[in-house]
């Protein structure tokens, strides 16, 4: 492309463009799609100088704009988006990820996240951009409830009292010698502290549950001073509906096989094999299983606690990937089995997670009927023709330690034995891990935990406990370990359940759970 013509149009425009962004235009041959992407920054926005640092500072309001441009244009805009730093490209010459091969998509299985990002330096403005991003979704989440009502910015509350709602990020939570709590909350325009009296029985109870980080709005009276709460909302995830498939499906899940561990529980898991083959009799549902999620933890990987190796029986990384490879290739072929990653198959622990390493993982790439995905991810199973299928959130769920030790009702309960109730509390939050203590994570433009859609299915496993329960109309799973108790998990106080495995018949939305212990 002549690059002087794109010169000529910002100039025209009023617009100066750096040499950097004029340099990924270079080789585009639709000049057409180009002007209307300048064209489109300039009436959306006040800035006159298009730079790369522009638009990364401005992403949410870009990659709003991106969706507006015609359809037609949507392949030289994606690649665009992606030169930009907007999107990341999904593609064999990543540099970032071993694994060479794009996500699969088979048989009524569709990924619908894919949460690529370039390989770069971590700096503090990304951290930045990721809460203001975080803000901005979350904010436009909770200004679609009903709820709320004389809604204003921070800055605009005035020196009288009055009755107002605001919505904020919670960045400060004491409690004071009274034991009233004092949220400190902040916009994009200003903090203001809020005070939670004891005497509030029910909003106090609400106010003990909120994470650190979270996005909320807060129905207050007060001034600038200081506000009084009255009720907090949280963003919530609701389904008004419980879909089912117009034909009988079944979907099992399992997760944390952990297997090359000495206490793998490799008997129990043939039996399950077998099941699924069809050799036990008296199970007629066994031929119309279609989908068998394993929610990460496949291996127990190598030193990933101190002194692991006292309880491995497979040393080796690659041998342990080899061999459950073998013991998944067993199952009948019709079975699509979709593997997501957790904490032990020696890939970072930053979310999200990237797919498992093709240099370890290679058996598993080249099985037909196994499809590896993200974590977190969202896949859609079973659409049909007039049945848009059934979304299934997937995490490992490596925040939940901290929401079982740190929100007080889950605190009360010992959640770690009950994780469908952190399930369903971050359900409630429509994020994955609000808190940044609670994970590590990659701060890229969009972040992966927000629960943007709302799924049918949650699953998660990494807590080693059977759960299967309705919140809201959405089912959430947590599947059962296939390792027996550790003397390290022992020393953790964990009760895990063995052999669970939920099985859900996607026509009539039955749920029962099998035992092979």
């Amino acid at each position: 492309m002549d690059t002087k013509k794109i010169l000529n149009f910002c100039l025209e425009k009023g617009l100066l463009i750096d040499s950097e962004i004029l340099g990924l235009f270079e080789n585009e041959k639709d000049i057409e799609s180009i002007k209307l992407i300048i064209e489109k920054i300039n009436n959306s926005s006040q800035t006159k100088i298009i730079t790369k640092d522009f638009l990364k500072t401005n992403y949410a309001q870009i990659d709003k704009l991106f969706s507006t441009l015609p359809s037609q244009n949507k392949k030289v805009l994606e690649k665009l988006k992606i030169k930009l730093g907007l999107s990341i490209e999904i593609s064999k010459e990543s540099e970032f990820f071993t694994n060479k091969q794009e996500i699969p998509e088979k048989a009524s299985v569709r990924i619908l996240s894919k949460n690529f990002f370039v390989n770069k330096k971590i700096e503090v403005k990304d951290f930045v951009t990721y809460f203001r991003n975080r803000f901005y979704e979350m904010k436009n989440l909770l200004q679609d409830s009903h709820k709320i009502d004389d809604l204003i910015s921070i800055n605009k509350l005035s020196s009288n009292k009055q009755g107002v709602s605001i919505i904020g990020m919670v960045c400060d939570k004491k409690t004071t010698k009274n034991k009233n709590i004092i949220f400190d909350v902040e916009d994009l325009t200003g903090n203001i502290k809020i005070l939670v009296t004891r005497n509030k029985e029910e909003i106090y109870k609400k106010a003990e549950d909120v994470a650190l980080d979270s996005v909320l709005a807060f129905k207050c009276s007060g001034n600038r001073e200081i506000l009084f709460l009255n009720d907090i909302i949280f963003p919530d995830s609701i389904l008004f509906e419980r879909k089912k498939s117009p034909i009988e499906e079944y979907a099992l899940f399992i997760g944390d096989i952990h297997y090359g561990s000495k206490n793998f529980m490799e008997e129990n898991f043939l039996k399950f094999i077998d099941y699924l083959n069809g050799k036990i009799p008296n199970t007629p549902e066994v031929e119309k299983i279609k989908y068998l999620f394993i929610a990460g933890d496949l291996i127990t990987g190598v030193g990933n606690y101190p002194n692991q190796e006292k309880d491995l029986k497979i040393m080796d990384l690659e041998e342990q990937f080899s061999r459950i490879a073998d013991l998944l290739g067993k199952i009948r072929k019709d079975i699509q089995i979709i593997i997501s990653p957790g904490n032990h198959e020696g890939i970072r622990l930053m979310e999200p997670q990237p797919l498992y390493d093709e240099k370890y993982a290679w058996r598993l790439y080249e099985m037909d009927n196994v499809i590896l995905t993200e974590n977190p991810s969202l896949i859609n199973i079973g659409a049909k023709k007039n049945f848009p299928g059934f979304d299934v959130l997937y995490y490992h769920g490596f925040s939940f330690p901290y929401y079982a030790s740190n929100i007080s009702s889950l605190m009360t309960i010992k959640a770690m034995n009950f994780p469908e109730k952190i399930m369903a509390y971050l359900l409630k939050n429509r994020h994955l891990a609000p808190t940044h203590a609670s994970v590590q994570y990659f701060p890229a433009g969009k972040d992966p935990h927000i629960i943007r859609k709302i799924p049918d299915i949650f699953f998660s496993g990494h807590t080693h406990k059977s759960a299967a329960i309705y919140y809201n109309n959405i089912l959430i799973v947590s599947s059962s370990s296939w390792e027996s108790l550790t003397p390290y998990q022992e020393k953790f106080g964990n009760v895990p359940d063995h052999c669970k495995v939920p099985i859900i018949n996607l026509k009539t939305r039955a749920i029962k759970i099998l035992d092979f212990e």
